[in-house]
């Protein structure tokens, strides 16, 4: 379920930004509201699972997930499909750190290693999956089928997991951290909060400098009080290893890039070059596929000549991958357009995730490696949720200039330019009144269109530099050796 909505959500974001009536902000929001309950409360979710129960737990998270999928596939309007993804996010919070861990505590060591590889292979196919499945249930049915389809794979889940998964706890397990968490979720809310209405409301209006001032001071809080705290849920001394804070800095500008270009993606595809929703899922199948394919190669070469050097390399080819999908326009073949994009960004991923994991797990000996790669995890979450936020930003200022630009080239009205103006928050979305003649409407939906792709190309820019400093990071940070930091409590 987690895997699969990770990736089928945004193929289903244009086509219910449509049915909805939504705005570019009010779409990024179904994204951000999911992502920052799960980013916040992920560690949280982890330890409540060792103290409470790991089995409870899933079953909780499990059974939260689907009745607020339910809850999604229901909502009569985008205000009630936000606040459904905040709480399937609290769901997602408690049953992805719990699954792994499930194995961990359920299945003898001789067979672990074949169960997490098992755990891995099932991961990759259903976030693979996900944008064609979406694609298609959106084309033969509707982007509420994205949010159903959780609930039989929820039915089937908590039946196996009553029968056959037996309950573990940590005896040793530490007191929650719920000051941390709840500061998180402040901070990161407010920062989102602040970064998505400024556009419609302006960065000097009240409610935008309290989210953003807010949300800062209320993270600067968080630093203090996990510094403090006996047993914090983000243990702030692992950040004394270099290595550690240059993977998770390279981390922190991937995945920003990853996750801030990939929510206009579809967009692009979908209400520009006119794709259907099952051909745009299916265009991200080169990058999935290459790191369905080639993940564990490099993981194995990575462990042979070790990290330092994929590390280098993966996100530079990442950002050329990036750089080609800045090239098309409002036209052309696939193959000759976004194909050579996606190819190349996924032979940078696939040589880049797996190394990335392999530095993380060994920057620190086995008794602080679950907790290292906890964190890594929340970072990679928190470079998506903040980079939306971000690259919406970005997104809107570069389409509204080249419109502004555009209209001006054509000579509208000042009627007709106040109409457009006015809803130019939906983006390519832009509604163009029916009353207009049809050669006026034609030329402005090349114009919304054009100015879209220069907002596009400015997106897969941004994302191609933030690749490159990944790689640098990489080159500055993170030593040629192996061994493992010492555990400094």
């Amino acid at each position: 379920m987690a895997f699969i909505d990770g990736t089928v959500v945004n193929v289903a974001l244009p086509v219910l930004q449509n049915a909805l009536g939504a705005t570019a902000a009010q779409v990024q929001w179904v994204v951000e509201s999911y992502a920052v309950a799960l980013a916040a409360l992920l560690l949280l979710g982890g330890a409540l699972a060792d103290k409470v129960g790991r089995r409870r737990i899933f079953a909780v998270g499990v059974t939260l997930f689907a009745l607020a999928s339910a809850g999604c596939a229901l909502s009569p309007s985008i205000k009630w499909l936000i606040a459904a993804r905040a709480v399937q996010g609290l769901g997602g919070a408690l049953l992805v750190p719990t699954s792994l861990a499930l194995l961990g505590a359920g299945i003898p060591a001789e067979r672990r290693g074949q169960a997490i590889g098992k755990w891995s292979a099932f991961s990759a196919a259903t976030a693979g999956l996900g944008p064609v499945l979406g694609g298609w249930l959106i084309q033969v049915a509707s982007w509420r089928w994205v949010f159903w389809i959780n609930i039989p794979i929820a039915v089937v889940t908590l039946g196996i997991t009553l029968r056959a998964v037996p309950e573990s706890r940590d005896e040793k397990a530490r007191r929650l951290d719920l000051p941390g968490a709840a500061l998180a979720t402040l901070g990161l809310g407010g920062l989102v909060f602040g970064l998505l209405e400024a556009p419609r409301l302006g960065f000097v209006h009240p409610a935008i400098l309290t989210g953003l001032i807010g949300g800062a001071l209320m993270l600067a809080v968080f630093g203090l009080v996990e510094e403090r705290s006996p047993e914090p849920m983000v243990p702030l001394d692992l950040f004394r290893s270099r290595r550690f804070t240059g993977v998770n800095l390279l981390t922190l500008l991937l995945y920003a890039a990853l996750g801030g270009a990939f929510f206009f993606v579809p967009f692009d595809l979908i209400q520009v070059h006119e794709y259907s929703p099952a051909a745009a899922g299916a265009a991200m199948l080169p990058l999935i596929a290459l790191l369905s394919l080639l993940s564990s190669r490099a993981g194995r070469l990575a462990d042979r000549y070790g990290v330092r050097w994929a590390l280098i390399i993966g996100p530079l080819i990442a950002a050329a991958g990036f750089a080609l999908l800045a090239v098309p326009g409002t036209g052309g073949s696939y193959w000759t357009t976004f194909f050579p994009g996606m190819l190349v960004l996924g032979l940078g991923m696939s040589g880049t995730v797996a190394p990335l994991t392999t530095a993380v797990m060994t920057c620190f000996g086995p008794e602080r490696a679950g907790v290292a790669s906890g964190i890594n995890n929340a970072v990679s979450r928190t470079a998506a949720l903040l980079s939306i936020a971000v690259f919406g930003l970005v997104a809107y200022q570069r389409f509204g200039r080249s419109l502004a630009h555009r209209l001006d080239s054509l000579g509208v009205s000042p009627e007709v330019r106040e109409l457009l103006w006015r809803d130019r928050g939906k983006l390519a979305a832009l509604s163009i009144p029916r009353s207009l003649p049809s050669q006026l409407r034609r030329s402005l939906g090349q114009a919304v269109d054009a100015a879209f792709v220069d907002a596009f190309r400015a997106i897969m820019l941004l994302a191609a530099a933030l690749a490159v400093a990944a790689g640098v990071i990489a080159w500055l940070l993170i030593t040629p050796s192996g061994k493992p930091d010492a555990a400094r409590r």
